[in-house]
């Protein structure tokens, strides 16, 4: 376009400066009006009203920073992606911090602590070692620390002693409920060849289990067992839902849909 045809720069400067700055005055109302919602909801002082609307942004700000950041961090799904960030920041800060609160005091729950941080850091065989050491007094027959010792046992290999833990805990507490330990069963008996039997469970736990994990072992599973076209039927199904939940739940539930992704990938 020849040179001259442009408009001068001091008179297209003025223009731009009023197309760009009204999208962004109208975000600050919005997210003002989302926090106005969340201070009433939540019981906030009323005064929070005034700041929000009278100062959208500084007010925001304010607010986001003082009242909601620290409710948020303290929900579980903000707990749950405060400590998948901090994993990846610092993969052995929680096992440092067990160890720590280990020494300073040997309780179980400490030890228990320091057991879940070791089978997270892939050292199950240590883990095992400090769960079975719990295993005394009132806590002999605690049904979770036993679901505990199961996945250590199939992380550290042993699966025929996964299952056959959490048979005798089935035998004797007929009424404990743990979708964990469901799974656990599940996959010790992929991993010990009992196909039929997994996969009449897996087939359960993925109508009720919460996330994607369940759909991700299974998928690995079927994958395993050369039924690839079922792995992925059951690996699209999945994805398809997940881009369905908001952004905090995927994030939630990152690592199993990554390990998803890879199924049938080349």
């Amino acid at each position: 376009m020849p040179l001259a045809s442009r408009a001068p720069i001091r008179e297209t400067l003025p223009t731009l400066g009023r197309a760009t700055d009204m999208p962004v005055l109208g975000l600050h109302v919005v997210i003002a009006l989302c926090f106005a919602v969340h201070a009433v909801r939540s019981g906030q002082d009323r005064y929070w009203l005034f700041v929000l609307f009278a100062f959208p942004l500084l007010g925001s700000v304010v607010y986001g920073v003082a009242i909601w950041l620290p409710e948020w961090r303290h929900s579980h799904a903000g707990r749950q992606v405060v400590r998948g960030v901090q994993r990846r920041l610092d993969p052995t800060r929680e096992l440092r911090q067990a160890q720590d609160a280990f020494e300073t005091a040997a309780t179980v729950d400490n030890r228990v602590r320091l057991a879940d941080a070791l089978i997270e850091a892939g050292r199950a065989d240590e883990a095992l070692t400090q769960y079975e050491a719990t295993l005394r007094g009132v806590y002999a027959d605690d049904p979770e620390l036993h679901v505990r010792i199961a996945r250590a046992e199939l992380e550290a290999g042993r699966p025929q002693a996964a299952r056959q833990r959490l048979d005798d805990l089935i035998r004797r507490k007929p009424d404990f409920r743990s979708p964990a330990g469901h799974l656990l069963y599940a996959r010790a008996l992929a991993a010990e060849g009992s196909r039929a039997k997994a996969r009449e469970e897996f087939d359960t736990l993925v109508g009720y289990f919460s996330g994607f994990e369940a759909q991700a072992h299974y998928a690995q599973v079927l994958a395993g067992w050369g039924e690839m076209d079922s792995a992925i039927r059951l690996r699209d199904e999945a994805l398809r839902k997940a881009r369905r939940l908001p952004a905090y739940a995927r994030r939630m539930n990152r690592e199993w849909l990554q390990r998803l992704g890879k199924i049938g990938a080349r």
